[in-house]
This record gives structure tokens, sequence and C-alpha cells, in this order.
């Protein structure tokens, strides 16, 4: 049974109009709570509602100000820790700091861990997230993560077209994995692009493995941030004979010229989420195409409340 009286969502900053549909979906009001600042910018929380003994769940996406979206959201979790909550699950429908993971090179940070264990110790008892960049970061927290794909939701986008003569198309070696969901759900061919990252803001495509002359192409990826894998896989693809080029992708973050990139490349259409808020900058693309996540956020919400299976809603 969904006791809705005993369960309470909130909304940080980062993405109210997502928590909006999530509580929507829930059949509950969002949760009160009032963001202010201290005249020199620190972040002040006060929860306006009653969550004594309640089952309490915070969205906030950690995109741009990623800084002061985390910030907001681990002074929230205190907030409702210190206020009694029964149990606090961090819903983080966009995880910042997912990229850097590991030390691939001398004297620097794995961010990852480090906002793993920030989130842990401000009082949250579970995690919900969406596409996290790697899927060992669920190591990296020592409480429960329940892990969620746009997969389906972008599947069932693209299925509803009907494209022909399709072939997923991985933008890199360590994207095969989600790209194979794609190929089995959509029943298409599968090619692999060989990705050399230069730098934070430059990658070099090498070859194709696959075939791609005379058929359409959907590249799927977690995230798209200057868009540069994207545009510079998308004029390969089409140098090689591909039809048709359409993206799929969780994260929209636009970041830099990533709109004009887009703008100017071969892409026919980009399909996106709304794990972060779109900005005026992705308004200006007439192929960008948005859908919302909310439905799968909301129903593992309601599955984590009533102490249900997460992973069966993928079956």
């Amino acid at each position: 049974m969904f006791l809705k009286e005993n369960i309470k969502v909130f909304s940080g900053s980062g993405n109210p109009e997502l928590t909006t549909k999530i509580c929507k979906y829930l059949g509950v009001p969002v949760g009160g709570a009032k963001i202010e600042r201290f005249p020199d910018g620190e972040k002040i929380i006060k929860c306006e509602d009653d969550v004594r003994g309640k089952d309490c769940f915070v969205v906030q996406s950690c995109c741009s100000p990623v800084d002061t979206n985390l910030v907001e959201l681990l002074i929230f979790l205190d907030c409702l820790k210190r206020a009694s909550a029964s149990r606090i699950t961090a819903v983080i429908p966009y995880f910042g700091y997912a990229r850097q993971d590991r030390k691939d090179e001398g004297r620097v940070p794995i961010t990852a861990k480090l906002v793993a264990n920030l989130i842990t110790v401000a009082g949250a008892e579970r995690v919900l997230a969406m596409d996290l960049h790697a899927a060992q970061l669920q190591g990296f927290f020592d409480i429960p993560v329940d892990h969620l794909f746009a997969e389906p939701v972008l599947s069932r986008y693209f299925q509803s077209k009907k494209i022909e003569k399709l072939t997923i198309v991985s933008p890199d070696v360590g994207n095969i994995k989600r790209a194979a969901r794609y190929v089995q759900h959509l029943g298409a061919e599968l090619a692999i692009i060989h990705k050399r990252r230069i730098n934070g803001r430059e990658v070099e495509c090498g070859e194709i493995i696959g075939e791609v002359k005379g058929r359409n192409v959907l590249m799927c990826d977690d995230i798209i941030s200057t868009a540069g894998t994207m545009c510079t896989a998308a004029k390969m693809l089409k140098e090689k004979g591909a039809e048709n080029i359409f993206i799929g992708a969780t994260h929209a973050i636009f970041s830099d010229n990533a709109v004009d990139n887009i703008a100017a490349s071969p892409i026919d259409e980009i399909v996106v989420t709304d794990t972060i808020p779109v900005h005026d900058g992705m308004k200006k693309l007439s192929n960008l195409n948005i859908l919302t996540v909310s439905d799968i956020l909301g129903e593992a919400v309601k599955r984590i409340h009533r102490n249900e299976s997460i992973s069966a809603m993928f079956h």
C-alpha cells in the first residue's frame, strides 16, 4: 500500500520542474521548504513541513552551477536528518563530479568518491541516481544505491519513429554496454567509434568498427557536454556514407559552445531527457527533443517507499 501521508518529496533548486512532475506521478504535493541566502551568499534551508518519522526524498540535480547545487543538497540532507526524518533518500537525476572516478595520472583527486562520502555524511541513507557516468560509482557509497537508466524512455521514442536500416553507434568503447541495450530493444546493428580524449574539451575520433554506409545511425551516450565527441563523430559518420543521424543522450549539460557545435553539425535530431533543466540557449535548436524521466523516477521513489524491487522495473 502506498501511504501518501508517510512520504515527503522535497525539491532543491537544481531542477524544480522535474520534482513537480515526479510529485504529480506520485499524487503528492512538493514538500514545503524555504531556500534563501545570507547576505554573504551562504545558503540557508528551512523545512516547513513536519518530517519526524517520515520517509523523505530530496530531488536535486548537481548540474550547473555544480558546486552550489551540491552544497545545497548536503545542507538539505543535514536539515532533514536533524529534523528526525525516518529515512532520507537523495534523488540525484544528474550526479555531478562523476567523471573524475579514478586516478589516471599523478596528483589528481577522485572527486566522485569525495562527493559520495559527503552525501553519506550529510545524512543520506539511500541514493537514487540516473545514468551514472560509470557504473562503479555505486561502489563508492557505503549505503544502498539504486541506479536507473533512461534508455527505456529513449528507446520507446525511437521505436515510435520506425527507423529503417538502423545502426546503433557507440561513440567510444566504454559505452558499448549502453549501446547494446539499444540494439536489443530496437533490433538494430551495432557499430563502435574508437575515441581518444586529448583533454577535457577535445576528443579525437579514429576508426569505425562496423557498417554505417547507407544506414540510419543512432548514437547513444550518457552525457552531452560540449558536444565535441558527438559532432566530430557525426561528421565522420556522414563522410563514411551514413544517411540520417540521430542522437540519444540522458544528460544535456550543453556547456560552452555546445549549441553552436550541434547547429553546425550534420545531426538530424538530438533527443535528451529532463534530468537537467533546459536553458535558453538550447531552445535555439530546432532539432532538439526533450523527453521526461519523471515517471521512471516517480515509480522508483514509490517502490523504495514500499520496499519493493527497483530492478523489476527494467525486466
